[in-house]
């Protein structure tokens, strides 16, 4: 599973893992991928360093990246507290009567919410990269689109592609012209930030909108013959994220959350801004039916959301409140039916790609592959 972009990268398959779990990033880079940390819940620098060793020494010198998420517009001299002040009392007010409503107890004294996204912020996730510009990452990937232009000349000058994600193809050639190397097609189908057009659709026209510029394809790939049919619409590669969620590396602090996305179906998700202002893919839950809902006070614009609701979800998560327990996930949920180890699943859709290969070649006429 070899393009020109994994060759360039120093990686056996053009398979492309995201990840918010050391873990996980560590043990897709060992099995001949390429693991990329999601940067976003590093509100501490020393805590995202200290992962980042973590990987060093467990990667096996294999490469690996960053996903940070910044807008592309350089905003100064905002605070955290400048931000919260701006959230409507009557938010605030919803998300406690909606907490009280399924008896979601209070954290305890001096806990603080561990689901903060203050990475949403640009202060923050320019922290996290004078961090990880110490270490040897290859790729650094940012969610909202092309990072700011200074972002980008610091990633070149020290030989790290930048690769930024898009829902269309007039966002693709944006990236194009910001100077960006790997532009990411992340279909409807995908977990978290996505757009309305899905992923059949979306790779070829950005594959032909960015020519020569290389294309992972995102969102609803958890299988060989989607990594197949990615590559046969012109993809270089593949970004993948949920299917990794159930894995045994991955630790959502949660065996009820786990056991949620072992059972849900493909139908069991919603594109939601109730978890971060934009729409997200995430498991439908009654948290996200009470954003939702148009009796409601209707989402805040990012990063307003996510600081508002950043209590709540940690308080659900802790206590796992079955009918509010949610994350963001995409649709291909529908194939996570049990916990498996990284590199079996790495293995699943490496031999499921040869297969699907195989299949083409002797639909085609061919005996095997050239």
């Amino acid at each position: 599973m070899q393009t020109e972009l994994s060759n360039q990268l120093g990686v056996e398959h053009a398979l492309f893992g995201f990840t918010p779990f050391p873990a996980v990033a560590a043990a897709i880079s060992r099995a001949g991928g390429f693991g990329v940390l999601g940067a976003v819940r590093y509100t501490a620098p020393g805590d995202l360093k200290r992962d980042l060793d973590w990987i060093e020494a467990h990667a096996g010198g294999r490469p690996y990246g960053l996903d940070v998420v910044m807008p592309a517009t350089k905003v100064e001299g905002v605070s955290e507290a400048d931000v919260e002040a701006m959230i409507p009392q009557g938010h605030r007010r919803f998300v406690e009567e909606t907490l009280a409503k399924y008896g979601v107890p209070e954290l305890p004294d001096g806990e603080v919410p561990g689901w903060r996204i203050t990475g949403w912020m640009e202060r923050v996730a320019r922290t996290q990269l004078d961090v990880a510009f110490g270490y040897p990452i290859r790729l650094l990937a940012n969610a909202l689109g092309s990072p700011p232009a200074d972002v980008v000349r610091r990633a070149h000058d020290r030989g790290v592609l930048v690769a930024a994600l898009a829902g269309s193809a007039r966002h693709a050639r944006k990236h194009r012209d910001a100077g960006i190397d790997v532009v990411v097609a992340q279909g409807y189908e995908a977990g978290g930030h996505t757009g309305e057009i899905a992923s059949m659709v979306l790779t070829p026209e950005v594959v032909e909108a960015v020519d020569p510029l290389p294309v992972l394809a995102a969102g609803g790939i958890g299988s060989g013959g989607q990594v197949a049919a990615a590559l046969a619409l012109g993809a270089q590669g593949v970004w993948t994220g949920s299917i990794w969620l159930t894995t045994t590396e991955a630790d959502l602090h949660s065996p009820a959350l786990t056991r949620k996305l072992l059972a849900a179906g493909s139908g069991d998700t919603v594109r939601s801004r109730a978890l971060t202002g934009k729409p997200a893919r995430q498991l439908r839950t009654e948290w996200t039916d009470a954003w939702d809902d148009a009796d409601g006070p209707g989402t805040l614009p990012m990063p307003l959301q996510g600081l508002l609701v950043a209590e709540a979800v940690s308080r659900i998560q802790k206590y796992e409140v079955h009918p509010l327990l949610g994350t963001p996930v995409g649709q291909i949920v529908g194939r996570m039916t049990s916990e498996r180890s990284v590199q079996a699943v790495f293995d699943d859709l490496t031999r499921g790609f040869e297969r699907a290969v195989d299949r083409i070649d002797r639909i085609a006429g061919r005996s095997g592959r050239s």
